[in-house]
């Protein structure tokens, strides 16, 4: 009797990369396919399907690698909890930006093979996501993560001593998930200005419009220009606080050989999206200590980059975070320790993506890390 092989998915506008996916998966046995339905994509993804969940049943049904398919009856990252219970596979598997430490620990319970595949175009065929797709013709915006420094483009951080944040502008190589740490609102801002790319102009104006245009007058929770400035801004970006919302200078970093160092040795894994109405204002212990620690790190980060120096680079990493979380101790949880806890051992440092509560764990290391996602720094184009 062949194995039961799952994969589970949104597997939205199909293209030949699911379905090398699929062909792949299904070399381990029997395949069965559990698709997101069409609420829970949205919730995910902040955005409406652009193939329904009955048309995309009809679609995977009719690729001959698949023995069976149906809509998942959960919701969030777990959706597939009750079909794989039921269905009792043999083998799990997962492409590496479809891993998470969540996903592993449910197929221990349940005595489940988790396989990780590399995504691979099957023979001569170009490499395709739904991302990509999508890009052709929709929203090409970046995305951003925070290296260091993160809060201080909060004046009522910055206002006991001025320091760098330092962001990393990314393309859009995959659809990053709501409520990770992405910069997702943002980014949904600048959708309503710029609906399907920046538009060829300086990077720092853009980031302004798109900082102004986010917070309009009488806002109560003002977003941190780091934000506006990660999206907009290509390569690695320091930008300087003191007392303010908009940075007093900002400076950037474009050597190739720097950027393609970060993407050497900066990896992400999903944990799961921040939960709905967490408060991580709420406990905070903002003092003149604590942004100093988060100041002298940022320097740390910055200078370890220009001279390419892992070991320096790990170790202000890890002490930006450190002093984040000493302010805002509501960025982490026992929940979000007990996964750092797991990577300890195969990485030199590490920090949630933004403002923490669950979402991407960044992680820093000397090589690959299984079951984690590479990231792709966006390069200026010359104005």
């Amino acid at each position: 009797m062949n194995k039961k092989v799952f994969v589970s998915g949104c597997f939205d506008m199909l293209h030949s990369g699911h379905v090398a996916f699929f062909k792949e998966a299904a070399t381990y046995g029997d395949l069965y396919v559990g698709i997101g339905s069409d609420a829970t994509i949205e919730n995910l993804k902040g955005r409406k399907t652009i193939t329904s969940e009955q048309e995309r049943l009809y679609m995977i049904d009719s690729i001959k690698y698949v023995k069976e398919v149906f809509v998942n009856s959960g919701s969030g990252i777990l959706d597939f909890k009750e079909e794989l219970k039921n269905l009792s596979p043999d083998i799990f598997v997962v492409n590496e930006d479809g891993f998470s430490s969540m996903k592993e620990e449910f197929c221990n319970e349940l005595g489940i093979e988790l396989k990780i595949l590399s995504r691979v175009p099957d023979a001569d065929l170009p490499p395709r996501s739904t991302t990509a797709i999508r890009n052709s013709g929709n929203c090409s915006l970046p995305y951003r993560i925070d290296l260091a420094g993160t809060w201080i483009d909060q004046p009522y951080v910055s206002k006991y001593h001025p320091g760098w944040a330092i962001t990393l502008s990314l393309e859009p190589i995959i659809e990053y998930n709501e409520r990770c740490g992405m910069s997702t609102s943002t980014r949904n801002a600048a959708k309503k200005i710029w609906p399907h790319y920046l538009p060829f102009d300086k990077p720092e104006k853009l980031a302004e419009i798109l900082f102004k245009f986010e917070n309009t007058p009488g806002s109560t929770l003002i977003s941190g220009a780091q934000d506006a400035i990660g999206i907009c801004m290509p390569g690695v970006v320091r930008h300087h606080y003191d007392k303010a919302y908009w940075p007093t200078k900002i400076e950037s970093i474009h050597s190739e050989s720097s950027l393609s160092w970060l993407e050497d040795h900066l990896y992400m894994v999903l944990l799961w999206p921040r939960e709905q109405g967490v408060d991580l204002l709420k406990d905070t212990d903002i003092n003149e200590d604590h942004v100093k620690s988060l100041a002298a790190s940022a320097d740390m980060v910055w200078e370890a980059i220009k001279n390419q120096d892992l070991e320096k680079f790990a170790e202000g990493f890890l002490k930006s975070f450190n002093a984040q979380t000493k302010m805002f101790p509501r960025m982490v949880n026992p929940k979000i320790n007990a996964e750092i806890e797991k990577y300890k051992d195969r990485a030199l440092a590490w920090k949630l993506a933004g403002a923490g509560g669950g979402g991407y764990l960044i992680l820093v290391s000397d090589k690959p890390i299984e079951g984690t996602m590479r990231i792709n720094v966006r390069r200026r184009e010359i104005l």
